[in-house]
């Protein structure tokens, strides 16, 4: 058959020339990239470093547990306050003040207690009874015994709150019970309340207001302590529903083995029927809902809302449903109807690349070895965050809310403060624990060690991944440059392919990895000062802090691109990154048509795979957890956000399928570069024959057609 001609001029590089002694993968090969080797073993070696001393010194308990005043811990097993599970403030009101939001802390006195007080009671009624007195001294400091003390007294030392106002646990704190009747907010049927520590009286909305101060920073623990009970209640069946994603991926890639054509098209029209199924569901719930009162509320009236099953009361929820879910079915139409031609290519090119796996069947066991290392990755790296967030040591400092002091704000230690000059000058003031902190240069610098945490999490997650892309793509070009299939493949390809990587060109892998992990640490950064502006008025800088973002976005993509098809070059002929992310990026520039016509075509097709998997699994789920299905409803799990087990199975069958997926697309990706280098240095001669099979020399006919047709 006919060879294309070359220009030996082109300025993306001379072709391939004939090497009669190349057999693929070369053997003989040298380390690449020491430079960088080096550099990323001492960054994993600092890695440890920061991780052995946020180990050392952060306290994990500080996330579950609240402290009080002195920094204790309430409800900590074994000690003195295990069975004072909760915390109470002496006065919400401070909650409202400034301080909350510049300290991270609530500038009023606050203990532990063991259940938080359901009546409504001042301090002055308290004293007059012994009943309620001893009631009233479990909301008060141990200190001191006050029941031969005066109420002024109490009050002046901090001793209890001025009044007691009933309240409900909510996130392991006491705060106010607060309900609306007829547009009035009240507390325990009481609109107002007598504050004695002044005289005044407390209104129940300004109440409120302190209420939603304190819980500003709690609000996201309860949905999160939700979500956990949930998970606990659901773990059981969301792990069923991973392991048949798995099956249903495993099926789906054996059927491709075997039947590549037919199933192509059949995973075609059953996205197709999967969406259409979505958008019929979603429009009858729109219809139902029709005259419902209350169905027709905003999302915007609606606004956020802890529990998301609200929003799928009201018809603009699945409106949208509808809308989304139609653009998606068209897009796919649109592309399906466009791309008809190149499709019957892109087959072609994917039952070789079945073939490919069928030979290399340890291939679809290598996305668990990756799976398991990104693992270790991702719990290394919450681990050390967790540890570094809480490694900061009590700080204290001097609270005086009656008269000017001139060491209020200052640092104090509580064991002795009673003792000291400041408690002299100033009477009224107290030690009061308000953060965690310190002075050490750990401390000063635990900024910097959180940021060097997340850039070795990238680095290292980018690292695994391309380690499981050389691997693949090294075995799957033995295969194609074995003339004599599957005689001349090697006995274990994978394993092979495996240790080239980790001892030749571990130095080419990392720095691959590092351009990337940069690359994301700065859009982590970009977003950091997004969330940060958000409420700036500055248009200039929001218009070019998007450009920014979506700059870094397309460079990011083109850098995985790069980096996928670079380390297809490392696996083949071992040279450094750079020459290889070269070579790469000439030989598809020389053949641009094709990466077109097949390449991305297959990927769109691997991509409607993943999709239906994921469409399958997810609506199995959502009916599941949902309780439609009648026969389950008895088996379904009681929980909080049934959408919390349907998202994560929908996430994880995604992850799964794609870790499948992606052993065919790394094939094809190899494949298809393996099969230009063919093109360039072989002509289809008795003296320099193709290594391609007959499938591959069809789509070859088929592009050159395709390509006359482009051009």
């Amino acid at each position: 058959m006919e060879v294309e001609e070359k220009n030996p001029d082109s300025k993306y590089g001379d072709p391939r020339k004939f090497d009669p002694t190349f057999k693929g993968p070369i053997h003989n090969r040298g380390c690449t990239d020491i430079l960088c080797c080096i550099l990323f073993i001492l960054a994993l070696l600092g890695y440890f470093v920061v991780g052995i001393l946020a180990w050392s010194q952060g306290d994990p308990r500080k996330v579950i547990y609240p402290t009080d005043s002195r920094g204790q811990f309430c409800g900590q097993a074994g000690t003195p306050l295990e069975n004072k599970p909760l915390l109470f403030y002496f006065n919400i009101m401070k909650c409202a003040s400034p301080l909350v939001l510049l300290e991270f802390q609530c500038p009023t006195t606050q203990i532990c207690v063991e259940s938080c007080p359901n009546k409504y009671i001042t301090l002055l009624k308290a004293l007059k009874s012994k009943e309620d007195r001893d009631y009233y001294k479990q909301f008060c400091k141990a200190d001191k015994d006050i029941s031969t003390m005066k109420a002024p007294e109490i009050l002046r030392e901090r001793l209890c709150p001025a009044i007691l106002i009933p309240s409900r646990p909510f996130t392991r704190r006491c705060l106010p019970a607060l309900e609306t009747r007829k547009g009035v907010v009240v507390v325990g049927n009481e609109t107002t309340f007598m504050d004695d520590s002044d005289g005044d009286r407390i209104n129940a909305t300004d109440l409120l207001e302190a209420t939603k101060k304190s819980n500003m920073v709690v609000e996201a623990r309860q949905v999160a302590m939700k979500i956990f009970e949930d998970y606990t209640q659901s773990w059981h069946w969301i792990l069923l529903g991973l392991v048949t994603a798995m099956v249903v991926s495993l099926i789906f890639i054996v059927l491709l083995r075997f039947l590549a054509g037919v199933m192509i098209w059949v995973m075609i029209l059953m996205v197709i029927g999967v969406i259409g199924y979505g958008i019929f569901h979603c429009y009858m719930q729109y219809a139902e809902m029709k005259g419902v009162p209350g169905s027709d509320v905003t999302i915007r009236d609606l606004g956020l809302q802890t529990d998301f099953s609200v929003y799928l009361q009201i018809q603009q929820t699945w409106l949208a449903f509808v809308i989304i879910l139609s653009i998606v079915e068209v897009v796919i139409l649109i592309l399906l109807i466009f791309l008809r031609k190149r499709i019957l290519i892109a087959i072609a090119l994917i039952k070789e690349a079945s073939r490919a796996v069928g030979h290399v069947m340890s291939s679809l066991v290598y996305p668990l070895f990756t799976f398991a290392l990104l693992f270790l990755v991702i719990a290394y790296w919450a681990i050390t965050a967790v540890f570094l967030s809480t490694s900061n040591e009590p700080i204290y400092k001097v609270f005086n809310n009656t008269v000017s002091c001139e060491h209020a704000g200052s640092t104090c230690n509580p064991e002795t403060f009673n003792s000291s000059n400041v408690s002299a000058q100033c009477p009224d003031a107290e030690c009061r624990f308000v953060s965690y902190g310190g002075e050490t240069y750990y401390h000063k610098y635990l900024i910097l060690f959180q940021f060097y945490n997340l850039f070795l999490f990238f680095w290292c997650a980018n690292f695994v991944t391309a380690l499981g892309q050389v691997t693949l793509s090294g075995a799957f070009a033995s295969y194609y440059w074995a003339y004599k299939k599957p005689d001349d493949i090697p006995a274990y390809p994978i394993f092979s392919s495996l240790g080239r990587a980790l001892r030749y060109h571990t130095g080419s892998l990392a720095f691959g990895s590092l351009i990337l992990a940069i690359v994301q640490v700065i859009r982590v950064i970009l977003e950091y000062l997004d969330q940060k502006l958000k409420g700036a008025q500055n248009k200039f800088a929001k218009f070019l802090l998007s450009c920014l973002k979506c700059c870094f976005w397309c460079l990011e993509k083109f850098i995985k691109f790069l980096n996928r098809n670079a380390y297809i070059m490392v696996a083949i002929y071992g040279k450094n990154f750079c020459t290889s992310a070269r070579d790469a990026f000439f030989l598809l520039m020389r053949n641009i048509i094709r990466v077109a016509v097949l390449d991305k075509v297959t990927d769109f097709l691997l991509f409607l795979g993943k999709l239906l998997i994921v469409g399958i699994v997810g609506i199995c789920s959502f009916f599941f957890f949902s309780g439609k299905i009648k026969a389950f409803a008895d088996t379904a799990p009681t929980l909080n956000y049934y959408w919390v087990p349907i998202l994560t199975v929908v996430i994880g069958s995604y992850l799964i399928a794609h870790g499948f997926f992606s052993v065919y697309a790394m094939c094809v990706d190899t494949l298809f570069l393996c099969f230009l280098e063919d093109l360039e240095r072989n002509d289809g001669s008795a003296e320099r024959p193709y290594f391609m099979s007959e499938n591959l020399l069809q789509i070859l006919d088929k592009s050159k057609t395709n390509n006359k047709t482009v051009t």
